[in-house]
């Protein structure tokens, strides 16, 4: 879900990549129950709530990768994080974007050097964020 392929970039933003991505979780949390989730995941049931909300707030790739994981449909959270950097350094390398060009693409307040260590999983990541990259990413690339 968070590593499918944007195949028409211009179709969509990036807060509309993030409500797709809050949608599933919102789906999954749904489907399991909050208090089934909270229960698998390091999420307090307060935090499952919220994450389902209208108004979710920032939500981080970890948080997002927990849920998800609670749902048969989707890896492990570990595994989902994994896909998510790979997917990232992949569509960086296809695209042929250093994490310079990525910074001023998604113009963020961030230097590269934050920027990167968010891209490689060594600093957490919202989905807000996620969803700037990859549709910054999805632009660039020649496919």
């Amino acid at each position: 879900m968070l590593t499918e392929p944007i195949a028409d970039p211009a179709d969509t933003t990036p807060p509309a990549l993030r409500t797709q991505y809050l949608a599933a979780l919102t789906a999954v949390v749904e489907a399991v129950g909050a208090a089934e989730v909270a229960a698998e995941t390091e999420l307090s049931r307060e935090r499952v709530d919220e994450i389902a909300s209208d108004d979710p707030g920032a939500v981080t790739l970890a948080e997002a990768a927990a849920v998800l994981s609670c749902s048969p449909d989707y890896p492990s959270a570990d595994d989902v994080l994994l896909e998510v950097r790979d997917h990232l350094m992949l569509q960086m390398s296809s695209a042929v974007v250093d994490v310079d060009a990525l910074k001023r693409g998604i113009d963020t307040d961030l230097d590269a050097k934050e920027l990167q260590q968010k891209v490689e999983g060594r600093r957490e990541m919202t989905l807000e964020e996620y969803a700037r990259v990859v549709h910054y990413l999805a632009s660039e690339n020649p496919w």
